[in-house]
């Protein structure tokens, strides 16, 4: 599965507001919880993340994170590489998305495809994930099979096969599935021709499934050598979270991940998008039934003080049906289906701030826009009440304590962190959160929405072309 698949419905998530620290929690659960939350500060977890997990760094330079949760006997391993598309060169786009699948084609100990059978067998479940910054390998199952677990995941760290007659194959499966959930469907594209023209330079510009040009060109050896260069303990790190003993899990980790070999360093990306200096504005036309409106903005990520009011801020637009933009542009007005906001700060690199509309049947884009910004120019003139900005604040806050509600959250939680910023980062979260004020929302709303850093991509309804049968 590509992280494309996650975001490409709209820019960085931005069609119906999305959290960065929930995994696949429904939104509309996340409503019914927030009613009960509806202006009280929510409530503190228990503890620190600092007291919760224990980091070991093997001789090998693979990062080990341990969090004892004992309550359920499961356990959630979850296995990051720090690459994605963002380490990817021209011509050869869309390697990390394809190695993800190679990861399940086996090893000298482990046929091709009973990495998956052992797992189920055992009574668990297995996943994957590329995105643009990491590529991550899930396995949840009883506690009691936890050794089993990463005995397997050890084993395709420093053994996988890379077979030529599995390679060809998959690779054609990739390509299909681009058509698939790319092609074949026009939101997505639209989010794709969107994120190509915001970046110029750095490669988020670039799908994390690939280019198509690219893929039919991948080879066995591409392969081979993104897996030597990235696919190494120093380029990875293992959390694991549920219930074990720290003291007896630990020694049977070293023994299995300890004696993989370092390699050299991965070569580090140095690209820096430079500072937009002017609109772009793009359409897309597609034979569709209702127009889409898409915009970025370029701003940082978690690592600058900026994040805690741009997350504010998103919820301020975008948290919801009782936020601004649904507010004004569905129910006031009744232009359109959904209007949102969001902004993801959980990126190694600068990213963005997404705004979205869809208008309603008989309503256009045109009318749309301008009544989006109109909500920035009224945020930046006029200050934010009180009630509201502790709304969106207990919004963010729920969010982030119900994304350790289980045991895979919890882990994808603190490895996501642990890519941006390093996960010790999470404990001063809800602290920059609680000191935003109205002041500090309306300062970046005016700093980093204004149209000069804004990218704007719209999916134009257009009939099909005529087929040579049809003339």
């Amino acid at each position: 599965m590509s992280e494309s698949e996650r975001e490409a419905r709209c820019p960085n998530g931005a069609c119906v507001r999305s959290s960065p620290w929930l995994g696949r929690r429904q939104f509309l659960w996340m409503v019914l919880i927030l009613i009960l939350v509806a202006v009280a500060p929510a409530p503190s977890l228990a503890g620190t993340f600092a007291d919760r997990v224990q980091e070991t760094v093997l001789p090998n330079g693979l990062k080990v994170l341990l969090i004892e949760e004992p309550k359920a006997p499961v356990v959630s391993i979850q296995t990051f590489y720090r690459v994605g598309s963002r380490n990817e060169v021209t011509n050869r786009t869309g390697l990390a998305h394809m190695l993800e699948h190679m990861m399940f084609k086996g090893t000298p100990n482990v046929g091709p495809k009973q990495f998956d059978l052992i797992i189920t067998h055992n009574g668990g479940y297995d996943n994957a994930v590329t995105s643009a910054d990491y590529t991550k390998y899930d396995i949840d199952i009883a506690a009691d099979r936890v050794e089993l677990a990463l005995r397997l995941e050890a084993d395709r760290m420093s053994g996988l096969l890379l077979d030529e007659k599995e390679f060809i194959p998959e690779r054609q499966v990739v390509i299909e599935e681009r058509r698939l959930r790319i092609e074949d469907q026009p939101i997505n594209f639209l989010s794709q021709t969107l994120m190509a023209i915001a970046f110029q330079a750095h490669p988020y510009r670039n799908p994390p499934i690939g280019w198509p040009s690219d893929m039919p060109a991948w080879t066995r050896e591409d392969m081979v050598q993104f897996y030597n260069t990235y696919y190494v303990p120093n380029n990875a790190f293992l959390v694991v979270a549920g219930k074990f003993n720290k003291a007896e899990l630990l020694p049977k980790i070293e023994a299995l991940f300890g004696k993989i070999p370092r390699k050299p360093d991965p070569p580090k990306v140095i690209t820096v998008e430079p500072p937009q200096v002017g609109e772009r504005r793009a359409f897309v036309k597609r034979d569709v039934e209702l127009p889409i409106y898409f915009a970025v903005h370029h701003t940082p990520n978690l690592t600058h003080p900026d994040a805690f009011p741009l997350q504010v801020l998103a919820y301020i637009f975008g948290g919801g049906e009782s936020a601004r933009f649904y507010q004004k542009l569905g129910y006031e007005k009744q232009l359109v289906s959904f209007a949102g906001a969001d902004y993801n700060p959980l990126r190694i690199d600068p990213y963005v701030f997404g705004f979205s509309a869809g208008p309603l049947a008989g309503k256009t884009v045109e009318e749309v826009e301008p009544l989006l910004y109109a909500e920035v120019a009224r945020l930046i003139k006029e200050p934010i009440p009180d009630r509201e900005l502790q709304k969106a604040k207990n919004q963010i806050e729920s969010e982030f304590i119900f994304a350790q509600d289980s045991v895979h959250s919890l882990a994808e939680l603190v490895g996501r962190y642990e890519v941006v910023a390093g996960w010790k980062a999470l404990d001063s979260f809800l602290a920059g959160v609680r000191k935003v004020t109205s002041a500090d929302v309306q300062r970046v709303a005016q700093q980093y929405l204004v149209p000069d850093n804004r990218t704007i991509a719209i999916l134009v309804p257009a009939k099909s072309a005529p087929t040579a049968a049809s003339k």
